[in-house]
C-alpha cells in the first residue's frame, strides 16, 4: 500500500493575486481565473496549487502527442487526497464558508468536493509521461449526497476521497467529510458522504478514453469496488429493461400506484382547495427559476465551465425550494 500524502491545508484568500506574478509574457503565467481568491473558494486554490505538477500538464499539454500507449494498474491509496479546513483557528476562513444559521455553506462544499474530486480523477488517469496527450475528464454525475448531521462552522474539518470504481472510460470517487463535533465519540465524525462520477473523453476527438485499471488493497476497499460494480450492472440493466419498453410503445413505471394517489391529491388542490390536505403543496408553487450566464472567470483548468460552479448554484435554489414549501406550511398551520 503507498503511504498517504498529508491532508492539504487550505488558507483564507484575502490577500491581492497580483504579488508575485510572473512575468505577463511567461508560458507559465496561469490564467487569470486560476489565481488565488479571484474567482473560486479557498480549497479550489489550494488544490491547484498544491497539484500544479498535474495541472500543468493539463493546462499546456499538447493535444498533437500520441494517446496513451499502455494502462496502468493504480491503487486507492495512490489517489487518496484530503483538505483540511482549519476553522477553529482561521477566522477569515470561517466567515467565507459560514450560512446565516453559523454553519457551514453547503452549496459551497459541493463546490469544493467536485474540485477536490476532479484532483482525484487526474491523479488516477495520469499516466506520468509528457508525450503522450492527457484525456479530459468530465463530471459525469453525482450521486447519492448523505448529509448525515448539521456541519458546524467553528470546528475544523476534513474531506478525503479516492477512487472507488473504474469502468472503461469511467470511473467513481467516494468522497467523504468528517468533523469531531463530539470529542466523546470519535467514531461519529463522518458528516456528509458522496459519489462522484468522472468519464474520460480523448482531448483531440474528443471521443470516449479509457482510464487506468484500479486495484483494491484493503478489505473496505474492496468491498466499495463490488458495490460500485453491481450498482453499474443494475443501472445498465434498468436502461436496457427501459429502452426495450420504449421500443414497444409502453414505459416503465415502478411506482404507478402512487403517482395516481398524487395526480388525484393533485387535482383536489385545483378544484376544491378549502378541502385539500393543508400539509401539501403543489408542486408548481415550488417552482422557482434563474438565469445564470457563465463568464470566462468560471473556467477550470481545461478552459471549460468548472463544474463545481455548476453544483453550488442549484444547491442554493434547492434550499430556496425547500424554505418556499416548509414557509407554506407554517402560514397554513398558523391560519
Amino acid at each position: 500500500m503507498e503511504p498517504e500524502s498529508p491532508p492539504i491545508p487550505v488558507v483564507s484568500t484575502f490577500s491581492s493575486p497580483f504579488e508575485k506574478s510572473p512575468d505577463p509574457k511567461s508560458s507559465l503565467r496561469k490564467p487569470l481565473s486560476l489565481w488565488p481568491g479571484m474567482y473560486h473558494s479557498p480549497v479550489t486554490d489550494a488544490l491547484w496549487e498544491a497539484r500544479s505538477s498535474i495541472f500543468g500538464r493539463f493546462l499546456y499539454g499538447s493535444k498533437d502527442g500520441p494517446p496513451q500507449a499502455q494502462l496502468l494498474t493504480r491503487t486507492p491509496s495512490h489517489s487518496r487526497v484530503s483538505i483540511a479546513y482549519n476553522f477553529s483557528s482561521d477566522y477569515i476562513l470561517r466567515e467565507q464558508y459560514r450560512d446565516p444559521w453559523n454553519e457551514v455553506r453547503v452549496g459551497k462544499l459541493l463546490e469544493d468536493l467536485d474540485a477536490l474530486a476532479g484532483t482525484i480523477a487526474v491523479k488516477h488517469c495520469s499516466d506520468d509521461d509528457s508525450t503522450t496527450r492527457p484525456v479530459m475528464l468530465v463530471t459525469a454525475s453525482v450521486d447519492k449526497i448523505v448529509l448525515k448531521k448539521p456541519i458546524l462552522v467553528d470546528k475544523d474539518l476534513e474531506i478525503t476521497g479516492a477512487v472507488a470504481w473504474v469502468g472503461r472510460s469511467s470511473l467513481q470517487i467516494q468522497m467523504e467529510i468528517t468533523q469531531l463535533q463530539d470529542l466523546s465519540i470519535p467514531s461519529d465524525s463522518v458528516v456528509l458522504t458522496a459519489t462522484f462520477t468522472f468519464v474520460a473523453r480523448d482531448s483531440k476527438t474528443g471521443k470516449s478514453a479509457p482510464v487506468n485499471r484500479l486495484l483494491p488493497e484493503t478489505d473496505h476497499e474492496k468491498k466499495l469496488f463490488e458495490e460500485r460494480e453491481e450498482r453499474d450492472k443494475l443501472r445498465k440493466r434498468k436502461r436496457d429493461d427501459q429502452m426495450e419498453l420504449e421500443r414497444g410503445g409502453r414505459k416503465l413505471h415502478d411506482n404507478a400506484g402512487c403517482l395516481k394517489r398524487l395526480l388525484a391529491e393533485g387535482r383536489v388542490f385545483c378544484d376544491l382547495p378549502a378541502l385539500a390536505d393543508r400539509d401539501s403543496i403543489l408542486i408548481r408553487d415550488t417552482r422557482l427559476e434563474n438565469s445564470l450566464v457563465c463568464q470566462p472567470q468560471q473556467r477550470n483548468p481545461h478552459g471549460r465551465i468548472f463544474g463545481g460552479e455548476c453544483g453550488r448554484f442549484p444547491s442554493i435554489q434547492i434550499m430556496c425550494a425547500v424554505h418556499k414549501v416548509t414557509e407554506s406550511r407554517t402560514t397554513s398551520d398558523q391560519h
